[in-house]
């Protein structure tokens, strides 16, 4: 089949790879869109170790399945998978199991490819009114829905939001929907305006004041980010990081102990109400699509994704059918 693959040192456009291998309770998925995330660009970066086909934001259909049911569902999945015998019978705690496997990131290739092999129990049915565009934000949007399973998100907390790229508006977004007032802030002003578009306050990253806000999310993608998230973070405030990169971060922890900082880690989240949010469009994730390669330009569509400032690009793998 055709793959994105990274061999450890170089990314590659295959032809020739080999087809996943069907277990028993899995299904096969005939790929027809996966979305370029930042942890893509950074396992090309060397993030993580991992060599395979990358990607975990995909959609696509059932093909094979030791189901009958899923025959022919247009489905996304969460990326976190538990040994097959493992007692998690749904998708939440997953993403601890110590033999976990995580869809082309760790032990498990992923989704860049004509074919994909997914454990049943972990896919989710795309609704009708949900386009494949969109169906490929389910799993960024679930991590932006995270931070609310993991904190009580205060309608009168002074929220800023670090990052204006695809994962941070996400967040913002979400968090803005119980009506706390949020902040995006950004190095230019350019990548801004989507923030303003749906109503919520700037800043520019050296220009906002320090000790500012009670939430803080970290979403840059680059250590210097967390070094502002602690400045900006009131006394006693939270921080929650999203970001993930290749190289290790040089950043001075004082301000943890000195302001009294909570720090948490955030990572992936529920896609049941990442589904319900589309199909209510209560998020315009289409806002954040910034276009669309068929899948032999990979490697131009990675140079695109790298790009200061570039939404989320695609790779288009296989058309919906006529019936569809």
């Amino acid at each position: 089949m055709r793959a994105v693959v990274f061999n450890g040192s170089e990314l590659e456009f295959r032809h020739d790879f080999t087809c996943p291998e069907r277990k028993e309770g899995e299904a096969l998925v005939r790929v027809r869109l996966a979305g370029i995330c930042s942890t893509d660009l950074e396992i090309v970066r060397g993030y993580f170790g991992f060599r395979g086909v990358l990607g975990h934001e995909f959609v696509g259909v059932v093909e094979a399945s030791s189901d009958p049911k899923w025959i022919g569902k247009r489905v996304v999945s969460s990326i976190n998978f538990a040994p097959i015998d493992s007692p998690v019978l749904d998708s939440s705690g997953a993403e601890h199991h110590p033999g976990r496997q995580v869809l082309g990131i760790f032990n498990r290739d992923g989704a860049m490819g004509d074919w994909v092999a997914i454990p049943e129990r972990y896919l989710f049915e795309v609704p009708d009114s949900i386009t494949d565009s969109q169906a490929v934000f389910a799993e960024p949007l679930a991590a932006a829905l995270r931070i609310a399973q993991q904190l009580p998100i205060r309608p009168d907390s002074q929220i800023a939001v670090i990052g204006a790229g695809r994962l941070g508006m996400l967040v913002a977004g979400v968090l803005s929907l119980g009506g706390a007032q949020v902040t995006v802030i950004a190095r230019n002003s350019h990548s801004l305006e989507l923030a303003k578009q749906w109503g919520m306050g700037t800043g520019m990253t050296e220009q906002v004041d320090s000790h500012r806000f009670d939430l803080v999310v970290e979403a840059t993608g680059n250590s210097d980010g967390l070094r502002h998230a602690f400045r900006i973070a009131k006394p006693c405030g939270t921080i929650v990081m999203k970001s993930t990169y290749a190289d290790p971060a040089k950043i001075d922890l004082t301000p943890i102990v000195v302001n009294e900082l909570h720090v948490v880690g955030s990572r992936c989240g529920p896609f049941a109400p990442a589904l319900r949010l589309m199909e209510h469009k209560s998020i315009d994730v289409l806002a954040l699509l910034e276009c669309e390669y068929v899948a032999e330009d990979a490697l131009l569509a990675f140079q695109h994704a790298q790009r200061p400032g570039v939404r989320k690009v695609l790779l288009r793998f296989s058309e919906p059918s006529r019936s569809a």
